[in-house]
């Protein structure tokens, strides 16, 4: 068998990854091409930059990998525009080249890399600093290679894509549309972590629950965009009234969950604090579109537990009993009031 084909033969199968195929492939472009460096390169068109992704260098020209040019003024586009594969004297044909003079290539050779749908992903290049024919078989084997490098580019692409889709199905899947917030299953999540956390280090865990007295009322002597628009500006005033390592989500409908490192002892004052700072930090003037109120605050009960005695779910039973006391005791207070 040839020893191109050999090595072809050896070299596609066992490629796990982009890297893996490029690598040898610009090695054997090297030498059926006789060329001092080959590269392959990728193009964002949408900000215009080419970007060397990886490069073979024999000799004294070196192509650096990671290095970033303007795709404007590259030997590609120019080559690409003009449907040049190879070019015996960069500096005759396109002398005003920056890069050309700057990277010192006078021979060069380029094909397109392109996906499925023919759209642009990068160049298979050669090149040296000295003129260089080129070898019968070079083009040849420059458009099979990099027709390989644009199924490989191709499906690396759609595998980014993929992940991104998913990491952002996953962010939906734990945020709170309306207010931006973790929702339920991540505040749930969250605080099943933090009690973990809390058994290993001997301390406690502060668990709160807040309920936007009166909203149904806000609702319906303002309208529902009103009501959206009050519980967007609770959940901002909430979130800044908490500490860094402290979280808060929304549970559903008027009511979000707090999660916070508590102490290992003077769990009643740590309790205290929190409670008083959520409190506090709803009551106040609102002044939303064309509707403008002053909100009397939230209910809130906050409790202390120790990882040891309680399930994430229990936990927030109890601060959720706490948070009704709290609540009769304020619709007493305004009775009597």
């Amino acid at each position: 068998m040839d020893p191109l084909l050999l090595q072809l033969s050896s070299t596609v199968p066992r490629a796990d990854s982009v890297e893996q195929l490029t690598r040898p492939l610009l090695e054997i472009l090297s030498t059926v091409a006789g060329m001092e460096s080959t590269y392959l390169t990728t193009i964002d068109l949408d900000n215009g930059t080419q970007h060397v992704k990886f490069a073979r260098n024999a000799g004294d020209m070196q192509i650096p990998e990671g290095l970033d040019v303007p795709w404007d003024d590259t030997l590609c586009r120019r080559s690409l525009d003009e449907g040049r594969t190879y070019t015996p004297d960069v500096s005759e044909c396109w002398g005003d080249s920056s890069a050309a003079r700057a990277l010192g290539i006078r021979t060069y050779v380029s094909a397109p890399v392109r996906a499925s749908d023919g759209l642009l992903l990068g160049t298979l290049c050669a090149a040296s600093a000295s003129r260089q024919p080129l070898a019968p078989a070079s083009e040849a084997l420059l458009q099979l290679f990099s027709k390989l490098m644009g199924t490989w580019l191709e499906r690396e692409r759609l595998v980014a894509q993929l992940s991104e889709a998913n990491e952002r199905l996953a962010t939906y899947a734990l945020v709170d549309t309306l207010t931006g917030l973790p929702n339920r299953r991540a505040i749930c999540d969250a605080l099943e972590r933090a009690l973990a956390q809390a058994e290993r280090d001997g301390t406690s865990v502060l668990v709160g629950l807040v309920d936007m007295d009166r909203f149904k009322g806000i609702n319906d002597t303002y309208g529902h965009q009103v009501g959206d628009l009050f519980l967007r500006e609770c959940a901002q005033r909430l979130q800044a009234s908490l500490r860094g390592m402290d979280m808060i989500g929304r549970l559903g409908g008027d009511e979000f969950g707090v999660i916070a490192p508590g102490p290992a002892v003077d769990c009643a004052r740590a309790v205290q604090l929190l409670e008083d700072r959520l409190a506090t930090a709803t009551v106040g003037e609102f002044h939303l579109r064309n509707a403008q109120f002053t909100y009397g605050g939230a209910s809130v009960g906050v409790v202390a537990v120790m990882p040891s005695q309680v399930s994430p779910e229990e936990a927030f039973r109890l601060a959720d009993a706490q948070m009704y006391r709290v609540k009769r005791e304020r619709r007493e207070l305004a009775i009597l009031d």
